[in-house]
């Protein structure tokens, strides 16, 4: 990766009001260039341009940092590691667990947690209605895995009352949350502005509904 995309990764960062230091942004960019060249042969992202990666890939995961709240975060449906591996470079006190299904995805964030040295990072190849966590997520988090109904469905198990779900999303999905399980709500939405990146972002923060909220 180019000095340009430092100082676009920078900048963005900046605009975020994300202080990246610069061993961080090294690691970002690396990231970024096992990203392009794994990409060729394991289809990992649609995504190819080097500028728009940083946007879209590196900038939109640094958005929802602020919201994320907690010491085991669990990102489901990882794929190429978005916003898991970026959540893992920034926060190496927290404890990241990258769920995919797919082999392949899960062989380039094994390589990807060797290469840049996450030891605060795991990979677990399985159906996220399989995994059996020895404890609990404070957080679990999703970027284009699926509806908030089946998101919310499928992990259900892996979290507690004390739980934050996160749902990356682009348009508000007012039809999505109208099909949301009783026992899930809203406890917060953000509309997120991700510097060099066209369009809507909003991040929906949901929780369990507990004896508490019935009143």
């Amino acid at each position: 990766m180019s000095a340009d995309h430092l100082r676009q990764l920078r900048s963005g960062a900046e605009q975020l009001g994300i202080d990246l230091s610069a061993e961080q942004s090294d690691q970002l960019l690396a990231y970024l260039g096992l990203l392009q060249k794994w990409n060729k042969a394991y289809n990992l992202t649609a995504v190819r341009d080097p500028d728009e990666m940083v946007s879209r890939h590196l900038l939109d995961s640094l958005s929802v940092m602020p919201f994320v709240q907690g010491d085991r975060c669990l990102d489901v449906g990882s794929g190429g590691g978005m916003p898991g591996v970026i959540l893992a470079i920034m926060a190496p006190q927290r404890a990241l667990t990258l769920l995919d299904s797919n082999g392949k995805k899960t062989r380039f964030l094994t390589q990807v947690r060797v290469e840049l040295g996450l030891d605060n990072l795991a990979v677990v190849h399985d159906r996220v209605e399989a995994h059996q966590p020895e404890q609990p997520y404070d957080v679990i988090v999703s970027r284009a895995f699926s509806s908030l109904e089946d998101f919310t469905r499928l992990t259900r198990h892996l979290g507690t009352d004390d739980t934050s779900w996160l749902a990356m999303k682009g348009l508000y999905p007012q039809e999505e949350l109208n099909a949301l399980p009783v026992d899930f709500r809203v406890a917060e939405s953000a509309q997120l502005s991700v510097p060099g990146c066209q369009g809507t972002r909003h991040l929906l923060i949901l929780r369990r509904v507990t004896a508490a909220d019935n009143g």
